[in-house]
């Protein structure tokens, strides 16, 4: 009960701290159920602008999304393979591993959407403000090309980093030759990204599915295809074991059908 009381306190000073920073905000009263806090304290960091925040602040956030994730349980990477190519179906956020990979948009600073269900406002939420004003550092005002890709720590992750790509957006009934092309550069991109970087482990989620439309089928066939050319050009890479996660059902059959063909 202590710790419960603890977390609700702890929400509540969260949720106060964001609401005064916007004037829009500030007569809005915090809710009266953990849960609602939960989710009140997530919706104000996924609305707000990439800028500073006090270290009294950071070192609350940090202490509440360490309890959610211990809450979840972080995923550990040797657990699930070594030196192989694998799907993983769940929650991208609770793999412990060097790089968990996020489909973002050309700004690279999150979705701007109150608890909006895509990947990137789930990573960016689990990680807590200090991602966006890391990007928005990174970016200085800049748009990211489509198929390339950037780094940053993963701070309230299990993930060390977090390589951030553009996919491809299909507005047709099939993806174009070029955005086929795009497709396949998101994945090359980040393994060469982190084998830069000297990582030995790397989740990617399923870019550009979802809200940019890429078909699911024709989007694994390239995302597999293309990994395993990767791994078998660069045999003395640092990457020994890429993570294909999947959170959709028909993803999770998709991948797992693809890698048995072997």
């Amino acid at each position: 009960m202590a710790n419960s009381d603890s977390e609700f306190r702890r929400l509540e000073w969260l949720c106060r701290y964001l609401l005064d920073e916007n004037p829009r905000y500030r007569q809005m009263p915090v809710p009266d159920s953990l849960q609602e806090r939960r989710d009140l304290f997530r919706a104000l960091m996924n609305v707000r602008p990439p800028m500073p925040a006090s270290e009294e602040f950071l070192r609350v956030q940090d202490e509440q999304l360490q309890v959610q994730l211990a809450e979840k349980g972080a995923v550990e990477i040797l657990r699930i393979a070594q030196n192989d190519i694998v799907e993983w179906q769940g929650d991208i956020t609770r793999l412990k591993v060097d790089a968990i990979v996020n489909a973002a948009n050309s700004q690279m600073l999150g979705c701007f959407v109150p608890m909006h269900r895509c990947i990137d406002n789930a990573i960016h939420s689990a990680a807590g403000v200090q991602l966006r004003l890391a990007c928005a550092e990174m970016m200085k005002g800049l748009d990211e090309p489509t198929g390339s890709a950037r780094i940053t720590p993963g701070f309230n992750l299990p993930a060390r980093y977090v390589i951030h790509t553009v996919g491809p957006i299909v507005t047709t009934s099939l993806p174009l030759r070029q955005q086929e092309a795009q497709l396949a550069s998101c994945y090359t991109s980040c393994l060469d990204l982190a084998h830069k970087y000297g990582l030995a482990s790397i989740a990617f989620c399923c870019i550009s599915t979802g809200e940019f439309r890429f078909p699911n089928d024709r989007a694994c066939e390239i995302a597999v295809s293309t990994v395993r050319s990767w791994m078998a050009g660069h045999p003395d890479s640092s990457i020994k074991t890429v993570i294909f996660n999947t959170f959709k059902d028909i993803d999770h059959e998709l991948y797992q059908n693809a890698l048995a063909k072997g």
